[in-house]
């Protein structure tokens, strides 16, 4: 019987590669300009204290990112005295709930820097539990750069590490992640 011969793809002969054209850059040129559409501004309540460019903080900042759950919380750490901004609101109309407003104030008291500090945060997804504690991770991560005396009196604390339980997704089969539907013998 005859035998193929098999040929490998390093026995192949390769073919010499194509030089690829230089790219050109793209050039911009001045086309009629697209329509921008705004958004009308709508009236501010009078409780709610409104962050405009006027009233928005300047100069030098420590930037962190605080999670929880699905919740995440982008914070900018000012030094000096200013008003805790929270999505363009005040702490105290973000979080009319005391237990709240503690929770994230709890970096600044264990430390001994409230009111040597303020911070601009915003805060995307979760509920208002969820967006607090990331709020706090945020502070607290900032604070922790600040010094090392601070970072290991943030770290003792449990501040420092981030919760990272979310909810469990729903399996096929079952009514929820783990509960399996009811057995009946007849």
């Amino acid at each position: 019987m005859p035998t193929k011969a098999t040929t490998t793809k390093s026995d192949a002969p390769k073919a010499p590669r194509k030089p690829r054209a230089p790219r050109k850059a793209a050039v911009k040129t001045d086309a009629a300009p697209k329509a921008v559409h705004h958004k009308k501004p709508t009236a501010a309540k009078p409780e709610e204290a409104q962050v405009t460019a006027e009233t928005a903080p300047q100069g030098k900042y420590i930037f962190s990112t605080g999670r929880r759950k699905t919740s995440i919380a982008n914070v900018r750490l000012f030094a000096g005295q200013g008003e805790i901004i929270v999505n363009k609101k005040s702490l105290n109309t973000y979080f009319p709930y005391v237990y709240y407003q503690e929770e994230v104030l709890r970096p600044f008291n264990l430390t001994g820097l409230a009111g040597q500090y303020y911070l601009v945060g915003s805060i995307t997804g979760g509920g208002p539990h969820s967006q607090a504690q990331a709020l706090q991770h945020g502070i607290a991560m900032a604070l922790g750069t600040i010094s090392q005396e601070i970072r290991k009196v943030l770290k003792k604390n449990g501040l420092l590490t981030r919760d990272d339980r979310k909810k469990e997704r729903k399996k096929p089969g079952l009514k929820r992640a783990r509960r399996s539907p009811q057995w009946a013998k007849r």
